[in-house]
């Protein structure tokens, strides 16, 4: 479906952006850079985040006409997904009062690589929108 291929595209490079420049955690450092203020906000944040990971799960299971099923739009799913779970996982820690030796190694490495999943959901955007019917994009 040709809805779920363009709000996927809109959605990676909205959370790819949000993720790469727009980190809380350095909120002040990053005011001289012109950054909205919506970019901060956690309950923006948060609905961004949920409907990233929605359509990248819903983007494995619909098809573009001329496409191969799953394959053909893997790296922007698990781009979508991933993205969405970081935004996920940072409302998450605002809230609870878990201590960051608690959290999985796996899911520690993960949220230290932020930017690189910023990176890769813009990159997964921008490819996805130019290059449609390529595999593996």
């Amino acid at each position: 479906m040709l809805q779920f291929y363009f709000l996927s595209i809109l959605l990676n490079a909205v959370t790819g952006l949000v993720l790469l420049f727009a980190d809380p955690s350095r909120r002040e450092e990053t005011v001289s850079r012109k950054i909205p203020e919506i970019a901060y906000d956690e309950t923006f944040r948060l609905v961004l985040g949920i409907l990233a990971g929605i359509a990248g799960f819903f983007k494995l299971l619909t098809v573009v006409r001329g496409d191969v099923p799953i394959v053909g739009d893997l790296f922007p799913a698990v781009a979508g997904m991933a993205a969405g779970f970081m935004l996920l996982h940072d409302f998450y820690r605002s809230r609870s009062s878990v201590d960051d030796e608690s959290v999985p190694v796996m899911v520690q490495r993960l949220v230290a690589g932020r930017r690189y999943i910023g990176i890769i959901a813009l990159v997964s955007a921008s490819a996805h929108f130019l290059f449609p019917t390529v595999l593996f994009l």
